[in-house]
Parts: C-alpha cells; sequence; structure tokens
C-alpha cells in the first residue's frame, strides 16, 4: 500500500469536519500581490492538514486559475494544469456539460459568473461552533483587508443534527475511502489515492495528469519531483482540484410537487406515500437508509437506536444480487445514477464496480440559510435555504463532470430514455416536445411520474486548485 505524506495533504480532502458545525466561506480577489503572499505565507502555518487536529476551529485553502496568474504563475506552468480547471466553469461547452441554463446560466449567478467580479483565493474558515467560526473569520479578516486582498463574496455553511439537507434526506453517506489515508470501508468502496490526489497512481495504475513546472520560478525546493519521472517539480504532488457549488433549494416546491403526485383521492396529502416517492426518487429514505435493502418504509420508525444506527449508514451494498430490475432502488434515483456500483450498464459486478470507481468523487456539503429539515407536512423555510456542494476529484472531466452530464443530466440511462436525474439533472424550461419523467419499475407494468420540474437553482460556482500546504508555502516565492 502506497504512504500517502498525510501532514502535507490538506484535511478537508479526506475528512468532513463534521465536528466543526459552522463555517465561513470568504471569496477574495487579489489586489496587491506581494502583500497577499505574505497572508498567504502567514496562514499556511496554520492550514489544517490530514495528520493535524483541532476542536476548535480549522483553516483550508484553494486557489482558481486568475488566482494563481495574480499571484505571477508564469503562463507555461498555468498551461499545465486540466483545461477544465484553466477554462472554468463558465464556458458555452461546460455550460452545456453541466446543464447551467435559464435560472442557473452563469450571467444570472451572484458569484463566479461573467458578470461577477473575479475570484482568486477561497478561504473555507471552520469552526466548532458559530461563534468560535465567525471569531477566527474576523481575526484573518483584520490581516487580509491591508494585505492586498478583497473581499467579493462570503457565505456561512453549517451542518444539521442527523446531518440533515433541506429537502430533509441525511447526507455525506455514500463516500469514497482513499486507501492510504487511515479511513476503512468494505474493499469496494476503497479507491486508489490517485483519484483524489495528484502524485499518486489511479485506478487505471498510472499517474494522473499533474501541473509540473514547465519554467522554473520561485523555490522550487519546497516541492518533490514528478512521481511520472519527468525530471520536473511537481506543483501538484499532495493536491487535487475542488468543485465549489452554491445551490438554492426550493424545499416548498419539492414537497409541493411530491404531494400532488400521491395525494388521497379526496385531495388530501398522504405524507407516508409522499415520502415513499421521495426516497424512491433519492434512493434513500430520509433517515439515510437505502431503499435497496428497505424498500416498503423508513426503517427507523420501527427500530431500536442502536439497530437504526446500523441502517441509516449503511453503505455495504449492490444492486445485482438483491435488485437487479431496479424494482426496490429504480435505475433512475438519484443514488443509483451518481453512483451505479456494480450496475454499470449491462457489465458483469466485477467489471462494474471497476468502472464505477473511475469516476468517483469525495463530496463535501454545508448547508447556507436558517436551518430546516423538510418533509411532506414541513416544507417552508424562512428566507433562502440552500447547500455549498464541494467535491474532490483529481480528473474534473473524468469525474465530476462525466457524473454530472453522462449520469444526472442525460435522460437515457440503462433502460431509461427521458429520465434525468430527479434532484440535479432536470431541466427547468425544457426543449419544446421533450418530456421528463421518474419511472418506478414495476411487474406486470412500470409506474411513471410525470412533469418533473427543477427545484435546484445554481447560485454560483468555481473550479479550484486545492494544493498541498507545501505548494501553498511554494506559491507565495513565485
Amino acid at each position: 500500500m502506497e504512504t500517502l505524506e498525510l501532514s502535507d495533504i490538506q484535511g478537508y480532502i479526506v475528512r468532513g469536519y463534521k465536528h466543526m458545525m459552522y463555517s465561513r466561506y470568504v471569496l477574495l480577489n487579489i489586489t496587491d500581490p506581494a502583500s497577499a503572499k505574505k497572508f498567504i505565507l502567514e496562514q499556511s502555518e496554520h492550514i489544517m492538514s490530514v495528520a493535524g487536529y483541532s476542536d476548535t476551529n480549522c483553516l483550508n485553502i484553494a486557489f482558481t486559475a486568475e488566482g494563481l496568474r495574480a499571484l505571477g504563475l508564469k503562463e507555461p506552468n498555468i498551461q499545465n494544469f486540466t483545461r477544465e480547471f484553466r477554462e472554468g466553469m463558465t464556458t458555452p461547452h461546460r455550460q452545456r456539460l453541466l446543464g447551467d441554463f435559464d435560472s442557473s446560466a452563469p450571467t444570472e449567478w451572484i458569484w463566479g459568473g461573467p458578470n461577477n467580479e473575479a475570484v482568486h483565493i477561497l478561504l473555507m474558515v471552520f469552526g466548532s461552533n458559530k461563534d468560535t467560526a465567525i471569531e477566527y473569520y474576523n481575526q484573518l479578516s483584520s490581516q487580509y483587508t491591508n494585505l492586498g486582498l478583497k473581499e467579493v463574496f462570503q457565505i456561512d455553511g453549517q451542518t444539521l443534527p442527523g446531518n440533515k439537507e433541506h429537502f430533509g434526506f441525511r447526507d455525506g453517506i455514500s463516500q469514497p475511502v482513499i486507501i492510504g489515508s487511515g479511513r476503512h470501508s468494505h474493499g469496494d468502496n476503497c479507491i486508489k489515492p490517485g483519484e483524489f490526489l495528484m502524485g499518486y497512481k489511479n485506478e487505471y495504475d498510472v499517474f494522473p495528469d499533474t501541473p509540473v513546472l514547465e519554467e522554473t520560478q520561485g523555490d522550487t525546493t519546497l516541492l518533490a519531483g514528478d512521481a511520472a519521472g519527468s525530471g520536473k517539480k511537481d506543483l501538484g504532488r499532495n493536491g487535487t482540484y475542488m468543485v465549489l457549488r452554491q445551490l438554492k433549494q426550493d424545499v416548498k416546491g419539492y414537497w409541493t410537487f411530491l404531494n400532488e403526485k400521491t395525494k388521497n383521492p379526496d385531495g388530501t396529502v398522504n405524507a407516508k406515500e409522499s415520502a415513499k416517492l421521495a426516497a424512491k426518487m433519492m434512493g434513500r429514505w430520509p433517515s439515510g437508509a437505502p431503499i435497496v435493502k428497505w424498500p416498503d418504509a423508513d426503517p427507523i420508525e420501527k427500530l431500536s437506536t442502536e439497530e437504526a444506527l446500523k441502517c441509516i449508514d449503511d453503505n455495504d451494498f449492490n444492486y445485482q444480487a438483491i435488485d437487479n430490475d431496479g424494482l426496490k432502488c429504480p435505475f433512475g434515483s438519484h443514488l443509483r445514477r451518481t453512483n451505479p456500483r456494480d450496475s454499470f450498464e449491462d457489465n458483469d459486478s466485477k467489471e462494474s464496480i471497476k468502472l464505477t470507481n473511475r469516476h468517483r468523487i469525495i463530496r463535501r456539503a454545508r448547508l447556507y440559510g436558517d436551518p430546516f429539515e423538510g418533509s411532506p407536512t414541513n416544507f417552508t423555510p424562512e428566507g433562502e435555504v440552500g447547500l455549498m456542494f464541494t467535491c474532490f476529484n483529481a480528473d474534473i472531466s473524468r469525474q465530476y463532470e462525466f457524473i454530472q452530464y453522462t449520469w444526472a443530466n442525460y435522460p437515457k440511462f440503462k433502460q431509461l430514455y427521458n429520465d434525468p436525474d430527479p434532484i440535479i439533472g432536470v431541466r427547468e424550461k425544457p426543449a419544446e416536445g421533450t418530456e421528463q419523467i421518474f419511472t418506478i419499475p414495476g411487474q406486470p407494468v412500470n409506474k411513471y411520474i410525470t412533469g418533473l420540474q427543477s427545484f435546484v437553482t445554481v447560485k454560483g460556482g468555481s473550479y479550484f486548485f486545492f494544493p498541498s500546504v507545501s505548494a501553498i508555502k511554494y506559491l507565495t516565492t513565485i
């Protein structure tokens, strides 16, 4: 097993910081590169690594391509980053891939879009509670405002009890484990580090593309050599790419739609059937229990506390042996689409897992807006609510973009033909004549939920380079 340099890897890649209940994401623009480097260098000593720990607060940092240019990284070195990162999230091609149209179009974004001020740096400030997080942020902002950095946007995020998101579902369960990270999981879920970290071999048994220095600049003694043997210094080692998207959730619209599709003959709400349809679309019950194991009802309602804890975080399952026909967990459910496990197209179980594991991402999410947990009878939060979706991957195109375009947005999936992902793939204004449905396989006939609506709106987003601790220090020397 390859040994990972855990003290050089920023901690948020491996650890979800569940004990850090509050966070503030701060987007910065560099106005004075020399001064900004002083701030970055000072904070590099406080970056939380995988090997580090704090029970009060922690800090991580990321950079856009424009941010690296603003710091002085030369264009030949910028060009060795992947095309997706260099071009950013808002090109016409990327807009089509990600489905960012209508209200989610980049021209409508409040940050990160073509009509917004440029984002160069992201500070991710975490605290064990709100007061601790804000106090830490205040300490940082009192420094960077005098050191060549201008605040473009900030948003607070938090974690709800039971790790619920605003629609009411337990989140963050199905996560891959990086081999060598010190975390443990069942065998199918353990992924080679090169899928998430540059400088290590991936599931293809090759080193992922990494931004080696094409032209020498700065103190290169801070960087390791390219593990692939090019002889060049590797700016990417122990780092990765980070996707950040602010997603507004229409909780009222979501549960109103589900209630309407499952209402009683007299027009009243059938909360049980509404929650069941929601679970079919999601692939898990609100508690987090997978419907492939409990297809009829949320087991948390009948189990003891100890038994319930085992089922709500249950991630040890596949599909072919127990649900090859999608009768328990529909093929089009959000869970099954974005992680097909052993049912990747028409491959056998072993080959399916092998292929699926080449498209995994490590997901992180923080909720914004007032704390709210939706349900069939409770669906009107105060003000806007949503989540700051974050994911890590060493290959944005093959991992995040593939999942979003091929598995979520594309309506032809497995045996389906008009079915986008019901949670993140539905178009707000589909092309004329286009039908968007959710298919529930059945015997002898399928059931179809027609007229799917979009309940998630993109408010902002960007691709970031999430460097190693040593690479952060190196950037201050260029």
